[in-house]
């Protein structure tokens, strides 16, 4: 039974990073899939690179939801106060 890359903890990993800023790690002698951009200069074992997702994700919400929530935020006041 062979035991997936993701699942050695003594490997070297990299951190990815997409567009819509989720994170994730990756064997450093994989090639980066599409859509994602490695994390420059950080990569270590699997232990140091989830503590740096883990620190640097703190919100699970895709980018484009973010802004999407954030400009209705802005949009409500406007919309509130022409109702009133």
């Amino acid at each position: 039974m062979s035991t997936s890359c993701f699942d050695r903890e003594d490997d070297t990993f990299i951190v990815l990073v997409n567009q819509e800023d989720q994170y994730s790690i990756w064997p450093h002698w994989k090639a980066v899939p599409g859509g994602w951009t490695a994390v420059a200069g950080l990569q270590g074992d699997k232990k140091t690179v989830l503590a740096y997702v883990e620190s640097h994700w703190t919100d699970m919400r895709p980018k484009s939801l973010r802004d999407w929530m954030a400009q209705q935020a802005d949009a409500a006041p406007a919309t509130e106060s022409a109702a009133g």
